[in-house]
């Protein structure tokens, strides 16, 4: 089957647009634990928010592009709204305190945000069309491949290009990474560090909700739609190394390629793969592919 090129191009694209769309979601959860060093069990939740923001903007407006691309804005500013009222008033609370209260704080939020799903929009599972702009076709030459997801495999490399001039060409870029290597020193220097972690955990947790909108109208929208994603995340974290922004953007390459041709090849072995190709990862090199030594970032 793969001697295929229309075939093979499908395939390839397909990995590439569930990369770019579990990358877009991923790297916000790296930048969360890169700089505020909180395991956010949370952020599957942010995601499946904006998946139902977005699902209740388009049934206001009816399916059109401007019912669609509001419910995506609108998803990041609810979320961006929850989770400042989640970091100031309860989870700057818990930063000194031990890992685990941490963890705790953040997995009871999960269980808050499904019930709260469940009470406002049920259990049923919902459906979002593609925005017409972007539904049919763009004929590849060879093949034809829906527009959308075309689309997000064009999003993510402009998402990582544009957080990576972020980062590394802004002065808020520089506050970021001294927060991440020395969050102390940065705080003497006169900085409001408490400001910064909530701005991080605001436009993280927005990304987040944005990716899940992003995310509608190719998933079933339900209260268990966090689930997956959640360990997909993590699993690119960990593969990409804590605190990459490349590492993140690699490890969706890794991980929607394995997920995409594993299907294909090894069936019901799909998810084995994984596991296996981030264990392998951590036997070589603990700290991911891009990560650094504990040590070297203090």
């Amino acid at each position: 089957m793969f001697s295929n090129p229309a075939f093979l191009t499908i395939q390839v694209l397909n990995s590439l647009s569930l990369a770019m769309n579990l990358f877009i979601i991923a790297s916000a959860l790296t930048l969360i634990f890169g700089v505020l060093r909180i395991v956010n069990f949370a952020h599957g939740a942010f995601y499946m928010i904006g998946a139902y923001v977005l699902y209740s903007v388009v049934g206001s407006f009816g399916e059109t592009d401007l019912g669609f691309w509001t419910g995506v804005i609108a998803a990041g500013v609810v979320m961006a709204a929850v989770a400042y009222v989640v970091e100031r008033f309860l989870l700057s609370r818990l930063y000194d305190k031990e890992h685990l209260l941490q963890l705790l704080f953040t997995f009871a939020l999960v269980l808050i945000i499904k019930d709260a799903v469940i009470i406002i929009w049920g259990a049923p599972q919902y459906s979002v069309s593609f925005p017409p702009m972007l539904s049919g076709a763009v004929n590849l030459g060879i093949t034809y491949y829906p527009t959308y997801l075309l689309f997000l495999c064009i999003l993510g490399p402009l998402v990582a290009i544009g957080l990576w001039l972020g980062l590394e060409k802004t002065r808020w870029g520089r506050i970021l990474r001294a927060a991440r290597l020395d969050r102390e020193m940065l705080g003497a220097l006169g900085t409001d560090v408490t400001k910064v972690f909530s701005a991080v955990f605001v436009i993280g947790a927005a990304m987040a909700a944005i990716g899940g909108a992003l995310a509608a109208p190719r998933v079933a929208v339900d209260p268990g739609m966090d689930a997956l994603v959640i360990i997909d995340c993590f699993i690119i974290v960990i593969i990409g190394g804590i605190g990459s922004l490349w590492g993140s953007f690699v490890g969706a390459l890794i991980l929607g390629f394995l997920t995409v041709f594993g299907t294909l090849i090894f069936r019901e072995w799909e998810i084995v793969l994984v596991y296996v190709m981030m264990i392998g990862v951590l036997l070589v090199r603990p700290w991911g592919l891009f990560g650094q030594p504990e040590a070297e970032r203090h």
